[in-house]
């Protein structure tokens, strides 16, 4: 059985661009993963992932996971409160492009719907220019959280592409 799949590509600029969100959520943070956990990067990837059909890298064995978090392009961070992870995102920084790719990025289910989403983007955008880039990039899809694209224009980004695609 097919299905009908709408994906959009973002871009976003310049870091002036930024419709920063406004609410700072109480006790949140987020910080670089380090030392590398290709495990919480795998956690993150399977848990959130599960309702929005990720499924490229459910085939990937230990030896993937690491060789891909090891990968000095790759920068993972986490959102927290105190000691409890919340969400996560990943950049992939193309020096040949001189470009950044937000990869992945989203919630625990227990932490949507808080406006934590707004949050994690305008710190995900952010670190990505400090890389100094000629853009920020990203892709979204029907399946992704109902949110998504709405968060993704409300925080400055642009669509570029449009595409349908059948899964």
């Amino acid at each position: 059985m097919s299905k009908k799949v709408e994906r959009n590509y973002l871009e976003i600029s310049s870091l002036e661009d930024l419709n920063e969100c406004k609410v700072s959520p109480d006790g949140f943070y987020v910080q670089l993963l380090k030392p590398i956990n290709f495990q919480l990067n795998k956690f993150f990837y399977k848990n959130i992932g599960k309702k929005h059909h990720w499924v490229d890298r459910l085939v990937w064995n230990e030896k993937q996971w690491i060789e891909y978090t090891s990968d000095e392009k790759v920068k993972t961070y986490i959102l927290k409160k105190n000691e409890d992870i919340a969400g996560y995102f990943e950049l992939i920084f193309h020096q040949d492009k001189s470009e950044v790719e937000i990869a992945y990025l989203g919630l625990l289910e227990e932490y949507q719907n808080q406006k934590l989403g707004s949050y994690l983007l305008s710190t995900a955008i952010k670190n990505s220019f400090l890389e100094k880039p000629k853009r920020v990039w990203v892709h979204t899809c029907s399946l992704d959280h109902k949110n998504a694209l709405n968060n993704y224009i409300s925080r400055g980004m642009k669509i570029f592409k449009k595409e349908s695609i059948n899964i």
